[in-house]
């Protein structure tokens, strides 16, 4: 299976709390695109094509278009939809991976798709779910800039691990070295970036960074 020369994989999942404007103005034209079973509702309406397709298509219902590849798995497996575009994807070579429609809805869906954002990171790949409300980044050990987010409001946690260490550098609300993050404290939630460049450093752990997009 051949990829295009691109730089972005974008996997649209099924989530309601997303528009399919939204995806329409947020994907590039050179955009690797799979889309898992009922993303294809959002593609159609966004009038985006995909390079692939890839679900057991439990949930969605309509005719799957004859010109686009699609990989039907089984309904009774052990990966989701999104887990297995996210598998897709790493075989594929790319280093970035986006997720649309990602969070949202189900909240057992959205753990799910959380998950892969940690599959991906674990294999060093960059990736985020991005939606109009808000962006989730997972990152691993290491020091993570973060742009043109002045005024926004942004969360750490610890990304389904014990705990994360990590630091903050540039102009937040609330500065941080060496802070260490818990499942259990909530002391991470609802800082707020006061410049443009930023960046979060982890010392230990993988941190989910949440970004309220509406400022």
């Amino acid at each position: 299976m051949a990829a295009k020369v691109v730089n972005r994989c974008v996997i649209i999942c099924g989530s309601p709390d997303v528009s399919a404007e939204f995806i329409r103005e947020f994907v590039r034209d050179d955009d690797f695109i799979i889309v898992a079973d009922s993303g294809l509702n959002y593609a159609k309406k966004g009038g985006i094509k995909p390079d692939l397709l890839v679900g057991d298509f439990d949930s969605y219902t309509g005719i799957l278009p004859k010109d686009v590849k699609t990989v039907c798995l089984p309904t009774h497996k052990d990966d989701t939809d999104s887990m297995h575009c996210a598998a897709v994807a790493e075989e594929l070579g790319y280093k970035e991976v986006c997720l649309l429609a990602a969070i949202g809805g189900r909240l057992d869906h959205t753990l799910a798709n959380l998950s892969v954002l940690k599959y991906l990171t674990e294999r060093g790949i960059k990736c985020e779910s991005v939606s109009e409300s808000e962006t989730v980044c997972c990152f691993g050990q290491g020091e993570h800039g973060l742009s043109g987010n002045v005024g926004k409001t942004f969360s750490v946690i610890p990304a389904f691990c014990d705990s994360v260490v990590v630091s903050y550098r540039g102009d937040v609300e609330y500065p941080a070295e060496g802070l260490k993050l818990s499942g259990s404290l909530t002391v991470g939630v609802s800082n707020i970036f006061r410049s443009d460049e930023n960046s979060i450093v982890v010392e230990s752990g993988v941190a989910f960074v949440l970004i309220n997009n509406c400022v």
